[in-house]
């Protein structure tokens, strides 16, 4: 809870102070953000960057598919950006879509205009986050078809970033903290949309026979060892993979008050209801200690972990 009641700026969107934010994310947990910013266009945006107290942070928040928010909230602004930002425009083989588009809506857009962007099918969120982590599917990633992208810095600034400033790597990019992803621009390959819809629809029964599709989940937990996602190939190996190092753990189904490791896919974390954030991720934690414990390897987290335990009750 925001005690100092500090006067943000207005902008024409919406500001809510101590909003709660469980039910902005998949996993349905989390305590209040200070304040929830939804800006109604990139001029908005900038103005309220700019016009901002500089020791306010700014946390950019997408649709919360890869998120778990503690229980006690977050002291920040959090910018939660709408339909201002979730346009898709396609040119040729060239691809903009901005940061709140859905990333399944992108791909099939894309794939109707005879582009492919297939890999995007599957990613839970939306471009912004799919961007800041470098998501990807069955051998391809963002950085593979990424050409560069707009930000608004901490100050209020636009810039366009090319995809190699990003440094993007296994679920990772160096986008500096506090900017605010707005758009990316990607290029792709022609395809037939007939065909490319048909790859998409195996991608989704592929997942949906490997994956807790219909729980609350917030996708792969931890990142695999190997430094690479599942290819969908024959050949794939499963050796060094998060879930595999899970099973030899003896932690598939291992659950903790209402969080649980996932019986279909042991690195799918899922709320099986009235989970509070502090078991997930205490969860969570227990997989990693195991995992070390039976293979020497440290498991990285991929859901992001932000802001504050509950507090503690009065005695």
């Amino acid at each position: 809870m925001n005690d100092q009641k500090q006067i943000l700026p207005e902008i024409e969107g919406r500001v809510t102070p101590d909003r709660d934010l469980s039910g902005l994310t998949w996993l349905r947990v989390g305590g209040p953000a200070d304040w929830l910013v939804q800006p109604a266009s990139l001029d908005d945006l900038c103005g309220f960057l700019a016009a901002l107290d500089p020791f306010v942070p700014v946390f950019p928040m997408g649709v919360g598919s890869n998120l778990i928010v503690r229980d006690g909230g977050l002291r920040a602004a959090v910018i939660r950006l709408g339909r201002g930002f979730n346009g898709i425009e396609i040119d040729g083989t060239r691809v903009t879509a901005g940061a709140a588009a859905l990333d399944s809506h992108v791909a099939r857009r894309a794939a109707d205009a005879g582009v492919d962007l297939t890999f995007l099918r599957t990613i839970p969120g939306a471009i912004g986050g799919a961007v800041r982590m470098n998501a990807g599917c069955y051998g391809t990633y963002v950085a593979d078809r990424l050409v560069e992208v707009q930000a608004v810095t901490r100050e209020g600034r636009v810039v366009t970033l090319s995809r190699d400033e990003l440094n993007l790597a296994y679920r990772s990019s160096d986008l500096p903290e506090g900017w605010v992803l707005t758009q990316a621009v990607f290029e792709a390959p022609a395809g037939d949309p007939a065909t490319l819809e048909a790859t998409m629809a195996e991608q989704i029964a592929r997942r949906d026979e490997s994956q807790p599709s219909k729980e609350r989940t917030a996708g792969s937990t931890f990142r695999n060892p190997a430094g690479y996602s599942s290819t969908g190939r024959a050949d794939d190996t499963h050796d060094l993979k998060a879930w595999k190092l899970i099973d030899e753990a003896g932690m598939r189904g291992a659950q903790v008050g209402g969080a649980m490791m996932s019986e279909k896919h042991s690195n799918f974390l899922i709320n099986t209801g009235g989970a509070t954030a502090a078991d997930l991720e205490g969860l969570g934690e227990t997989v990693r200690e195991k995992v070390f414990q039976t293979t020497g390897i440290s498991l990285e987290w991929e859901v992001m972990r932000v802001g504050e335990p509950a507090p503690e009750a009065d005695n």
